[in-house]
């Protein structure tokens, strides 16, 4: 399906939690920042998601098809953690990531950072 970029409304700002796809190579990205850095912030902090299975490395919670408007079965890379400028998420999200598996990767990360 080809990607169809729309204005953003006005005010708009990638949200804790929302799947965008992220310019320059449209790859999708988990938003981690929080909504108040992520609204006054030039850049957000985000999770990269790849389609390719990393068996046996657990610092990579998987993410079923269809969640958060994933069409695949996709793995949130918690041990690569980056920014991304902020102008770069494109509009609308792909969706938005339900409780438990955000907490699964706020866990992961914990543990990629060692943080716990």
């Amino acid at each position: 399906m080809p990607l169809k970029r729309v204005a953003a409304p006005a005010g708009w700002f990638p949200k804790r939690g929302e799947v965008c796809l992220l310019l320059p190579d449209k790859e999708p990205a988990l938003v981690v920042s929080s909504d108040s850095l992520n609204r006054h912030s030039l850049d957000i902090c985000v999770v990269p998601i790849s389609t390719g299975e990393h068996k046996g490395f657990s610092l990579r919670p998987k993410l079923l098809a269809g969640e958060a408007g994933l069409d695949r079965d996709s793995w949130a890379k918690c041990d690569q953690v980056t920014s991304a400028k902020k102008q770069w998420a494109i509009y609308p999200p792909l969706g938005t990531l339900g409780s438990p598996s955000l907490q699964r990767i706020e866990e992961a990360i914990k543990r990629a950072l060692e943080l716990s």
